[in-house]
Parts: structure tokens; C-alpha cells; sequence
């Protein structure tokens, strides 16, 4: 359909809409298709088991929230009676012609509006350090807690729904209660007081003003039914814009390198949009109940004046008590538009709680067991007894019936294609999983009945995609072993052949990595992971298809590299790169989790079975492609 064509056109299936309508219904249907994984949460105004479990991190100040309360009641008091002192100053001083009378009664409102002031700033303060104290106490259970769940969690629970939890969850909290917890006791309370001053000064004048109390009642209840779902849609699709952001950021040098910008903007343009019609739609409907409520104010004002100027014509009421009322009027709907606006506030608590506390009741899937004793000194011998695994207890078995057998100082090279089952063996050495069948074990202690920590710091673990975090260059090395001196740093970077490049940096040592090392090219980020290995001084080494990413000038500085660090150390090797394991105490073939040949690079050459087959199968290529680089 085309701008041109008529609404009533036949051309179009969506004749009867617009163009802007027929793109806002598809781009609908795309955020749909995103949202329907979405973990967001409706959550309720008010859950009372949340809230209980949330008061257990505002026990230990306890003190703290007493005092806030108290100084909220105070500054109440002096608020809620202000009107009533200017009408006293309005029939005792100036109806009666008493200077004294108006004077102490404007002294007495100074006082109040002053102690006002000074109690409501010190209740903020208060409350502003006890919220984002809880908040921080949080934030850190929180993020200890995902430091002791296991890889499979990580394995199913995406970066980008952690620092949802971990940012945009905390963050709620903090508004809840740094701001909602007083403010609700507050609105309420002032609420309660003007109620009871005002049936007090002249109980048929506040009849007057509360009989439009059921046009208040009708408007919130629209209001409230439908702002909760406008705000969800709202939270749902910022959700969807930051954690696209971070993908495109985060991917931008695979986005350039498929020219992939302009689909992307398309996609973002759509999900901005989406979130513009949802936040659009919030904002109407807070268009409608804000002014509603100042209306049914002003609405109620009318009222309270004109009934009591015929109250004060007819000497039934003074014009100090009607002044009063109309300022008590006002400030009547105050808390109200007050309690509507943490309404929003109640609810994304409750979900953002919801969520936190979901995450937090989550149990790792392996943990040390009561008994377990810390694994004592090894010396490397390591043997896989009749092992299986499968990483789901009712999915694909990914080993079976694994045997074998290193003595210490050996060198075991793993082979297989892809899927063999290579990565597991040595995620099962380091006790990432635990085996789901027979036993493993380390100089005859089973992985299963020591503690993990102490099993892992006795091994160096090198993987394929390495990981470098922000800070120096002898940061990331000294990473796992922090008292290691600056000659212990420069020994190992020298060890593996990482100085050379590194004294040639900027700032040598202390220049800055960057995020995942993106100031040192793959092969640079590879030799300081080495050195990080080496300085750790581990008994059994793990080397997962570490020298894939490097080049085969600095494989060779690597590989000499790596002849020194494995003497003496029990080595775990997992290569691509056949060439790299020919001195290997035993190589061991694996297809579909099973060992299909075993043996050194020798015999099992004349074998002329499956380690063969791949040997000079990569052989000829490695030829192949040296005699077209010559060509």
C-alpha cells in the first residue's frame, strides 16, 4: 500500500490501515517474537513474603530506620499542622485586632516550617545511607552467590539477564528503600491526620470535600489496572534496547566485517520505536490520572468554598477555619498522587525482588561434600577409572567406559575431532563437573571427597579462548598467585617467551591490557596467559588447544616454551595442531566419548588407524599450503 492509495483501497490486505499502522503492527510482532522469552515479572503491588524475606536485610539497621521513622512523625505533625496555626493567626490575632496573638501564632509557624525542614533533611539522609547500604549488602550476596554456582549454570543462564539482576533489580531496591519505605508511612499518615483535622474543625465542611472521593476512587482504579501493564511493556523493551546495545558494541568488529550496519540500525530503529509507543502509552495514561486528580482537587475546593462562605456569611463557621480547610483541601490530594506514583514503584519491587531472590535460592549443582579434606601435596598421578559422563543426568552421554592412566611428570595429548569428548576429560579434571559414572582420581584421592579449591590450586589451566581482565599486563600474570614478586613476574614472562613484546609496550609491565586484552594482539594475549599458568607453579598442567590462535613463528617460541613448563608437571594436552604433540608420552584418540587408540606418536603411527589417518591427513595440508605460500 502505498501513500497514494485510498484507506478503502482493495490492494492491500491492511487497506484499512495506514502505513504507519501497518509498520507499527509489524514491528509489534517482531518485539513480541523477542518478548516471549522474556523473564520479566508482572509482580504484584504487595507481596508479603517478599517483603518479609527484603526486612531481613534492614534488621541490622534496625536503629537506623527507627530514627527515620521518628523524624518522619515529627516533620508529619509540624506539616499537617500548619494550616490549622494560620487560621488561628487569622480569627485569634487579626479578627480580634491582637498584634501579640498574630505574632506568636507566625513565630509558631516559623518553628513548625523550620522543624519541618531539619527533620525531613535528616530523615532523607538517613534513609539515602541505609538504602544504598542494603543495596550494596546485596549486590555483594549476590555476586558472591554467582561465584559459587557451577559452569552448567553459566552454560544456561545468559550475561545479559545476570546484569539485568545484578544492576537493574539492585537498582529498583535502592529507590524502594532509600525513598518508598518513609514516603508510603508518610503519605499515609499524612493522609490519616488531615482527615481527622478536618472532621474535627467542622465535620460538615469535610463531608463537603470528601464527596469527591468516589470520582478519586473511579479514576484510580482505571488508572491502576492499566499503568501496570504500560510500565511492564515499558521495563520490557528498555531491556530488549540495552542488552542489544551490548551485543552491538560488544560485536561491532564482526558487524563491520559483514557490512551489517544497516540491518542493525533498522533493528535498533525498531526497538526504539517499540519502546517510544509503550513509553508513549504510559505517558497518556499519566496524563490522564495526574491532571484528574488535580482536577477533582481544584473540584473539591470549589466546593469547600462555597459552602463555607455561606457557613462564614451566616456566622456559622470563621473565615480562619475556612482558610484552613482550603489549604487542607490541597494538601488532601497531595499523598494521594503520592501513593500513585509508588504504586509503580510497589510492583517493580516486588518483581525485581522476585527475580533476585529466585536467583539467590539457586543451589549449584556441585558442591564439596561435608566431609571432604583438603587434597594435600601431589605429585601428579592421575588415572580415569571406568569413567562416564553426560552433562544433562537424562541427555546424551557425552564419555563412556574412559580408562586411563598418568604417572607424574607425563605429557597426555588428547586427539578427536570436534565433539570427542577432549574439553570434558579435562573439565572433569578440574572438577568443573563431577563424573556421573566410575571414579577419578589424583594421586589415589578421588576428586569428589577433596575440596575444590584446594584441588585447583595445584593446576594451571590455559584455555582456548583466553581471558584477560582489565588492569596490567603483570595484573593478569600475578592473577593466580597475587604475593608473586616482580623477578617472579619477569621469570615467567621470560619463560614463555612473553618479555620480549612486553618491554617493548608503552609502559612495559604496567601498561593496560585493555577489556579481554584488546590492546595485545591473539598471539600477546596468549604468552601472558602462559606466564599467568607457569608463575601459579602448578603439579598437573591443562593445555586446552592453547596454541590454536597463534601464529607458527610464535607456536615455536610457545612450543619451547611449553617443553620447559612441562618438565616435571603432569600435562594435559588438547591440540588441533597434530605437530605440537609428537613427543607426547602418550596420545590418546577419542571418538564420540570413547578411546579408539592409545599410545606414543610412534605406534600409533604403525597402527595406521585413526591417529594416522588424521596425522597425515593434516600433514598434506600443512604441505600444501607452505607450497602455495612459496608460489
Amino acid at each position: 500500500m502505498t501513500t497514494s492509495q485510498q484507506p478503502n483501497s482493495p490492494v492491500a490486505d491492511h487497506s484499512h490501515l495506514t502505513v504507519t499502522q501497518v509498520e507499527r503492527e509489524a514491528r509489534e510482532a517482531k518485539i513480541k517474537q523477542l518478548l516471549r522469552d522474556d523473564d520479566e515479572l508482572l509482580g504484584k503491588a504487595y507481596d508479603g513474603r517478599l517483603v518479609r524475606r527484603l526486612g531481613t536485610y534492614m534488621v541490622p539497621y534496625k536503629a537506623s530506620l527507627i530514627i527515620a521513622v521518628i523524624l518522619m512523625t515529627v516533620s508529619s505533625l509540624l506539616g499537617v499542622a500548619g494550616p490549622a496555626i494560620i487560621g488561628f493567626a487569622i480569627d485569634d490575632g487579626i479578627r480580634a485586632g491582637s498584634m501579640e496573638i498574630l505574632r506568636f501564632w507566625t513565630l509558631v509557624f516559623l518553628f513548625t516550617t523550620v522543624g519541618e525542614w531539619l527533620t525531613n533533611r535528616a530523615r532523607v539522609r538517613i534513609m539515602a545511607f541505609v538504602g544504598t547500604k542494603i543495596v550494596a549488602d546485596v549486590r555483594s550476596e549476590l555476586f558472591r552467590h554467582l561465584h559459587r554456582l557451577t559452569l552448567n549454570f553459566y552454560s544456561n543462564y545468559s550475561v545479559g539477564r545476570l546484569m539485568s539482576r545484578l544492576i537493574g533489580d539492585v537498582g529498583v531496591l535502592l529507590d524502594f528503600v532509600t525513598w518508598s519505605i518513609t514516603g508510603l508511612f508518610r503519605s499515609v499518615f499524612n493522609l490519616v491526620g488531615i482527615v481527622i483535622i478536618m472532621l474535627f474543625l467542622n465535620w460538615q465542611l469535610a463531608l463537603v470535600a470528601f464527596s469527591v472521593m468516589p470520582l478519586m476512587i473511579i479514576l484510580t482504579n482505571y488508572w491502576r489496572d492499566r499503568v501496570r501493564q504500560a510500565y511492564r511493556a515499558t521495563r520490557q523493551r528498555l531491556a530488549l534496547i540495552n542488552g542489544f546495545l551490548n551485543e552491538s558494541i560488544t560485536g561491532i568488529r564482526v558487524t563491520k566485517s559483514f557490512t551489517r550496519e544497516e540491518r542493525n540500525f533498522q533493528h535498533f530503529d525498531d526497538l526504539n520505536m517499540s519502546f517510544f509507543d509503550a513509553n508513549l502509552q504510559a505517558t497518556r495514561l499519566a496524563a490522564i490520572f495526574f491532571p484528574g486528580v488535580d482536577f477533582i482537587g481544584s473540584l473539591a475546593t470549589a466546593l469547600v468554598i462555597g459552602v463555607g462562605g455561606w457557613l462564614v456569611l451566616d456566622d456559622a463557621l470563621t473565615a480562619g477555619t475556612l482558610v484552613a480547610f482550603v489549604l487542607y483541601v490541597e494538601r488532601f490530594f497531595d499523598p494521594i498522587r503520592e501513593l500513585a506514583q509508588r504504586y509503580n514503584t510497589f510492583q517493580a519491587t516486588m518483581a525485581a525482588s522476585e527475580r533476585l531472590f529466585e536467583l539467590l535460592d539457586l543451589q549449584p549443582d556441585l558442591v564439596d561434600l561435608p566431609d571432604a579434606q583438603p587434597l594435600p601435596q601431589i605429585r601428579g598421578e592421575v588415572e580415569f577409572r571406568n569413567v562416564s559422563f553426560a552433562y544433562n543426568r537424562d541427555g546424551r552421554t557425552i564419555l563412556n567406559g574412559i580408562n586411563l592412566h598418568a604417572m607424574p611428570g607425563e605429557r597426555i595429548a588428547l586427539v578427536g575431532e570436534t565433539g570427542a569428548g577432549k574439553s570434558t576429560i579435562i573439565r572433569l579434571l578440574s572438577r568443573f563437573y563431577d563424573v556421573t559414572g566410575g571414579m577419578l582420581t589424583i594421586d589415589g584421592h578421588d576428586v569428589r571427597e577433596v575440596t575444590s579449591d584446594s584441588l585447583r590450586q595445584q593446576l594451571g589451566i590455559v584455555l582456548q579462548d583466553t581471558f584477560l581482565f582489565t588492569g596490567s599486563v603483570a595484573d593478569n600474570i600475578r592473577y593466580g598467585r597475587l604475593d608473586a614478586t616482580d623477578e617472579e613476574v619477569l621469570n615467567a614472562s621470560r619463560a614463555v617467551g612473553a618479555h620480549e613484546f612486553i618491554i617493548r609496550m608503552p609502559d612495559g609491565y604496567d601498561s593496560e591490557v585493555g577489556e579481554n586484552g584488546s590492546n595485545l594482539s591473539v598471539g600477546q594475549r596468549q604468552l601472558v596467559s602462559f606466564a599467568r599458568a607457569l608463575l601459579a607453579d602448578p603439579r598437573i598442567l591443562i593445555l586446552d588447544e592453547a596454541t590454536s590462535s597463534v601464529d607458527t613463528a610464535t607456536e615455536r617460541i610457545i612450543q619451547r616454551a611449553l617443553d620447559t613448563l612441562m618438565e616435571g608437571r603432569t600435562s594435559f594436552v588438547i591440540a588441533h595442531r597434530l605437530s605440537t604433540i609428537v613427543n607426547a608420552d602418550q596420545i590418546v584418540v577419542l571418538d564420540h566419548g570413547n578411546i579408539v587408540e592409545h599410545g606414543t606418536h610412534q605406534e600409533l603411527l604403525a597402527k595406521r588407524g585413526r591417529y594416522f589417518n588424521l596425522y597425515t591427513m593434516q600433514w598434506a595440508t600443512q604441505q600444501n599450503r607452505a607450497s602455495y605460500s612459496l608460489n
